[in-house]
């Protein structure tokens, strides 16, 4: 009996170790892919076509009924999350019915989006007249903020050019005897 209430506990944690908070939508790219690029090139006969985007939120605007982020465009990675170190693929603008609050979109964080391609819009950026394909957003995930990491260099205090090897105190590697 209780190896039974272990095992079934076991395969309870199992399943939910497998488990992934990014919607499927968002996982699964649609087919026949194409490029914010592509559409800026060629915008009419991409009308209506599914699109999974992601990139680096640069602005959030709230309008009456709907609210709109502007997007730079980066390479997904293969379960869909942009890649911040990848170069930006153009911009794009993602429209999604409601309201959200730009406190919890910031600038800078990275977004994915799915949905059909609805129309493009000429803004300027600058000076420069800019072609933004418009996104009308069936599904959303915005990545997890990633913790800043700090590297300290070792410093062998009090003298810089020291061999670690005769002196164990400072010695930075550790050893079982």
């Amino acid at each position: 009996m209780r190896s039974l209430s272990v095992l079934s506990l076991l395969a309870v944690l199992l399943v939910a170790g497998c488990a992934t908070g990014v919607p499927e939508a968002i996982r699964q790219a649609p087919p026949g892919a194409v490029s914010v690029t592509d559409v800026q090139r060629g915008a009419p006969r991409f009308i209506g076509q599914s699109v999974r985007w992601g990139g680096t939120i640069l602005a959030v605007r709230n309008r009456e009924k709907a609210t709109e982020i502007e997007l730079l465009a980066r390479a997904l990675t293969a379960e869909g999350k942009p890649n911040a170190a990848s170069a930006g693929e153009g911009r794009f603008l993602a429209e999604i019915a409601g309201f959200l609050d730009p406190a919890e979109y910031p600038e800078g964080r990275l977004l994915t989006i799915t949905g059909r391609l609805v129309r493009t819009e000429t803004r300027p950026v600058g000076d420069y007249r800019y072609t933004y394909p418009v996104v009308a957003t069936q599904s959303r995930y915005l990545w997890p903020a990633q913790p800043q990491r700090l590297d300290v260099p070792y410093y062998a205090y009090p003298y810089p050019w020291h061999d670690p090897w005769y002196f164990p105190t400072y010695r930075p590697w550790h050893y079982p005897w």
